[in-house]
């Protein structure tokens, strides 16, 4: 039982079906954040030398996630601190348009709805049906596209977005970037950049949901070769650069511009919080050390999804009040989602009998995690037939 390494969440106590959105922590994250309160403590300053080893092994995770990747990993706190140095790069006086759906999360929405209200276009595509997305965003690029932006995942059903190469090479075709937002989608469905055809694109995501990394571990995986110069830049990419005799240009630069680090360093931001990679770095190392691949947690995902979308199937529901999102069950990635007119009070009355959940809009999002048992599942299908 995976569920005695997360004692800390005590999940085996309790219900948590909201791991679509934060998974529990295993054990080993905390002794890690201890780690870095004594290592700060004993190496004051000089504690980023060791900040620097934990954020190499947070990078070599990400890229395994993500097929063992060629190009730059490159850390954020977030993702919007990342999509947005991204934005920042791109050359939005020629080509001033973007690209995306009206299925992205709020990290993409609502910046893309600000820069709009400052007169770039923004042409938004339907994500649904998501059969069909991939080839009606790839039709709306064109030569003024800067950049289209697109989920693999859609955050409000679990729905997997086929066919995204079909997008990249249209991208390719005009010149413009690719932006894919990966976060439903990594550690809990196998995500390989070379075989879906995104050796080009840039790949976002982050250890909030079904990694277990926690807060402040996020990446932008940047396509090899590219040298896009971030108007968002901070501090930290001029490390290498300090090393650099006075008014020697960095490599592909011209002589009096602002340098940039080399490979990831190019998109470094400021002074951080590396509490954060010890706890990530720790907790990568557990994964591998119990066999949580991306195969097996799929194998665990689509197992407890199923087995919770036949319990809400059994309650023989009215339509008109609740149904599962009819998705196929191999398009489905890491949670159930139940649309329902009064999503909002079901999942209040879920929360009110012990089972965590969360909603958006209209529907209900259940998402398992894999150290939760069979019998906590059935038991919060039963919780949700006693509420109707």
């Amino acid at each position: 039982m995976l569920a005695q390494y997360y004692s800390r969440f005590r999940v085996s106590e309790r219900l948590l079906l909201t791991g679509h959105s934060h998974q529990a922590w295993p054990d080993v994250s905390f002794e890690a954040q201890q780690r870095a309160w004594l290592d700060a403590a004993e190496f004051v300053d000089e504690k980023w030398d060791r900040a620097a080893e934990e954020a190499a092994h947070v990078q070599a995770g990400f890229r395994r996630l993500l097929g063992g990747a060629d190009g730059d990993i490159a850390l954020g706190q977030n993702t919007h601190e990342l999509v947005t140095r991204l934005l920042s790069a791109l050359p939005l006086r020629e080509r001033p348009a973007l690209v995306t759906t009206d299925g992205e999360f709020h990290t993409i929405r609502r910046q893309l709805d600000r820069l709009a209200e400052e007169g770039l276009t923004i042409v938004k595509i339907a994500a649904r049906p998501a059969d069909t997305l991939a080839e009606r965003l790839a039709k709306a690029v064109e030569d003024r596209t800067a950049c289209a932006l697109v989920s693999s995942v859609l955050y409000e059903t679990a729905e997997i977005v086929p066919n995204l190469s079909t997008v990249a090479a249209a991208c390719d075709r005009h010149g413009a970037s690719l932006l894919v937002d990966a976060y439903h989608h990594l550690n809990v469905v196998p995500f390989d950049v070379h075989a879906l055809g995104l050796d080009d694109a840039f790949i976002t995501g982050g250890g909030y949901k079904y990694c277990q990394l926690g807060e402040g571990n996020c990446f932008l995986r940047v396509p090899s070769g590219r040298t896009l110069r971030p108007v968002l830049t901070g501090w930290f990419s001029e490390f290498a650069a300090r090393e650099r005799a006075p008014g020697e240009a960095a490599r592909g630069e011209r002589s009096g511009t602002v340098a940039y680090g080399d490979g990831a360093a190019r998109w470094a931001g400021a002074t951080y919080d590396p509490v954060s990679h010890y706890r990530a770095a720790a907790v990568f190392a557990f994964h591998g050390e119990h066999g949580l691949t991306p195969d097996r947690l799929r194998e665990i995902s689509r197992h407890q999804v199923g087995l919770l979308k036949r319990g809400f199937e059994s309650v023989d529901l009215d339509p008109a009040i609740a149904r599962v999102e009819p998705i196929a069950d191999d398009r489905r990635a890491g949670f159930l989602a139940l649309r329902a007119g009064n999503a909002g009070e079901l999942c209040r009355r879920l929360r009110a009998r012990g089972v965590h959940t969360d909603c958006r809009g209209d529907l209900l999002r259940l998402g398992p995690a894999p150290y939760l048992s069979d019998d906590q599942l059935r038991a919060a299908v039963s919780a949700f037939r006693g509420i109707l």
